[in-house]
């Protein structure tokens, strides 16, 4: 056994054993499995809410974007998601603690006043959240077998991972995510900041001649190109994740454990400044631009220039912390989506279903849904970051319901919601299964209108179809009234 692979097995080990023993002391009933009994203070949140926007794509992703696409990467600076989280959570955990909601489709239940739109909500989390999780394990699968020098391989990574995760979330829900969130942030900022500022100083005697260099071997590289990955595409991205990352049903129940609403927003005003660590790892990508050159795998750039630069004993290290920001993120998701098949899809089917049936069902369900995650990990090849970008399009569909529905007074009806979801829903999956962009279906536009991503393309169909389907319904249902009132008058 090399060095490498031993330290990763220490970290595994050590993660699993703070996150079975974040149950200690603690009756696991629904309410503290799923949102830690709204007890969180600022750390935790931040660490929670904060940690699952950086996982495996912080890690691989960025690095492996920067090294294949360049100055489209620029992307993930943006901080809009924030400023939507810092007047929307607020609202909505004030509006959960009242009502004793504990995941996003009781929100939807309860402000529509309809189970069947709370089942349809659980069905778009679970589906966005599967891509989510293929994207941790597959990073996973990347980590850990490049980090341990090919000892073991990417599928057998992928499986150890995905039965770790499965026995501490099973045990001890939202609390063991927490308490390894805390090691994986400190381990992930400290191997980040060595490896972004050795490696341009390294290689290129810093950050100004490691751009130059690269311009000057690439060209426009750095820039973004007039199609494609142009403007238009990086304008509507931003737009996009912004949306789309207050939607995640795993960030919404992470907002759910705060103590307080001030919490959140304290921690939204906060959170941007994790974009730093972004900019860092972007900067590993470039490096590897000229010293790894023309790997067939973009996401591979991390790792390739990192074991050419370190000992092994630092490549365990690296290791340990990308199998952290794999396993802490996929706990969350885990705990997100069976909580939603328990309490939103089977308590729905079977009403009479009791409170420690529903708690048994969503622990049951996280082997289920973890294995058929690693199904689809095996079964799928996509560059990191464009799973992602995928995910956050299937999610972003569930915006305009829930913004509207933070107004006093709510103009979609419940008809109107359902077709919109329904309709973004249908347009990102048929875009994603053809491959489908503007581009290829209507090759004359302007290339501005054809390089906008395909989710915001969804979205728009969502909005027109919400607001005409809810100024449909509205008025039959003033004219039914009207009759009614007409029949009971007469």
């Amino acid at each position: 056994m090399n060095v490498s692979l031993l330290i990763i097995l220490v970290f595994l080990a050590f993660s699993i054993y703070i996150g079975i023993r974040a149950k200690k002391g603690k009756e696991m009933n629904l309410n503290q499995w799923a949102v830690g009994g709204r007890a969180f203070g600022t750390i935790f949140v931040f660490l929670l809410m904060a940690g699952e926007n950086f996982t495996t794509y912080t890690f691989l992703g960025g690095s492996g974007g920067a090294y294949g696409l360049g100055g489209p990467m620029i992307y993930v600076f943006s901080s809009l998601c924030y400023i939507v989280m810092y007047w929307f959570f607020p609202p909505i955990w004030k509006y959960a603690k009242k009502n004793n909601i504990l995941t996003q489709s009781d929100f939807f239940v309860s402000k529509y006043n309809s189970t069947k739109l709370g089942v349809l909500t659980a069905v778009v989390g679970i589906i966005s959240l599967i891509p989510y999780l293929v994207l941790q394990f597959k990073g996973l699968g990347i980590i850990v077998s490049e980090a341990s020098y090919g000892a073991i391989s990417p599928a057998v990574a992928i499986w150890i991972g995905a039965v770790s995760v499965s026995i501490y979330v099973t045990i001890s829900g939202i609390h063991g995510s927490a308490w390894t969130a805390v090691v994986k942030d400190i381990l992930m900022l400290v191997v980040i900041l060595v490896m972004s500022i050795y490696l341009p100083y390294h290689y290129y005697g810093g950050f100004t001649p490691m751009f130059e260099k690269i311009n000057a071997a690439k060209p426009n590289f750095l820039t973004l190109p007039n199609s494609g990955y142009g403007l238009s595409w990086y304008i509507s991205t931003c737009i996009l994740f912004a949306l789309g990352a207050s939607m995640w049903p795993h960030l919404f129940a992470a907002s759910l454990t705060a103590k307080n609403a001030h919490i959140l927003r304290r921690n939204s005003a906060l959170t941007p400044l994790y974009q730093i660590v972004l900019i860092l790892v972007l900067f590993i990508g470039f490096a590897a631009v000229l010293v790894v050159p023309g790997l067939k795998d973009p996401d591979l750039a991390l790792f390739e220039i990192a074991k050419k630069s370190f000992d092994p004993w630092f490549i365990g290290i690296i290791g340990g912390a990308g199998l952290l920001t794999a396993l802490v993120p996929s706990s969350m998701l885990l705990m997100t989506a069976s909580t939603l098949v328990a309490k939103n899809v089977v308590k729905v089917l079977k009403p009479d279903t009791s409170d420690q049936q529903i708690a048994r069902i969503a622990r049951t369900s996280v082997p289920i849904l973890a294995l058929l995650s690693v199904y689809f990990t095996f079964r799928g090849g996509e560059m990191i970051f464009m799973l992602l970008i995928m995910a956050y399009g299937f999610v972003a569909q569930l915006f305009p319901a829930l913004f509207f529905s933070l107004w006093k007074k709510n103009p979609v009806s419940l008809q109107g919601a359902f077709a919109g979801i329904i309709a973004g829903a249908v347009t990102v999956a048929l875009m994603t299964i053809t491959n489908s962009t503007i581009a290829t279906l209507f090759p004359h536009w302007p290339q501005v209108i054809k390089d906008i991503d395909s989710g915001i393309v969804a979205l728009g169909v969502n909005l027109i179809v919400t607001i005409g389907v809810s100024a449909i319904t509205r008025v039959k249902n003033v004219s039914e009234n009207q009759l009614e009132n007409v029949d009971v008058n007469s």
